[in-house]
């Protein structure tokens, strides 16, 4: 999809998805890439079993105009949630690449959010069940977001 082909921003209604499978979540990680995360967004409610994670999203979806907008992803039904290479600072900044998700015993598996630096954080589930959803208007990006692969090219 081109830049022209883009929908424009009064035509973008906000993006609600809900995960529930493997390809369910294949699309969310796409809608996640390049994500902008606060330390201090992270939250994870022991007794609740929830993992929610307030970012700021890039909409590849959009033109530049409307291309980020604040947004949470909720994970139900969580056991345990583990930090690699994360600051300690609240306001340290990280950026999402991807996230993905290794089955264990079925239901059950592992969310891995992947950023950049090599930092991780992961969240044992007892089942997929993973809701994200844009909570602002948009705004005006800067840019879109450059990989290093392709600036090699």
């Amino acid at each position: 999809m081109g830049a022209e082909d883009r929908p424009s921003c009064a035509d973008l209604a906000p993006l609600r998805l809900l995960a529930q499978d493997e390809d369910d979540l294949a699309i969310l990680s796409a809608a996640l890439q390049d994500a902008v995360i606060r330390r201090g967004d992270i939250s994870w409610e022991r007794r609740g079993r929830r993992l929610t994670v307030q970012l700021t999203r890039y909409r590849w979806e959009a033109d530049a105009e409307c291309a980020r907008v604040l947004a949470a992803i909720q994970l139900g039904d969580v056991t345990q949630v583990r930090a690699r290479g994360i600051p300690k600072s609240p306001d340290a900044m990280l950026e999402l690449l991807a996230v993905s998700y290794e089955p264990e015993i079925a239901p059950g598996g592992a969310f891995t959010f992947m950023f950049a630096g090599g930092a991780d954080l992961q969240a044992r589930v007892e089942c997929i069940d993973a809701v994200l959803a844009d909570l602002t208007e948009s705004w005006p990006a800067r840019g879109a977001p450059a990989h290093a692969e392709a600036l090699d090219e």
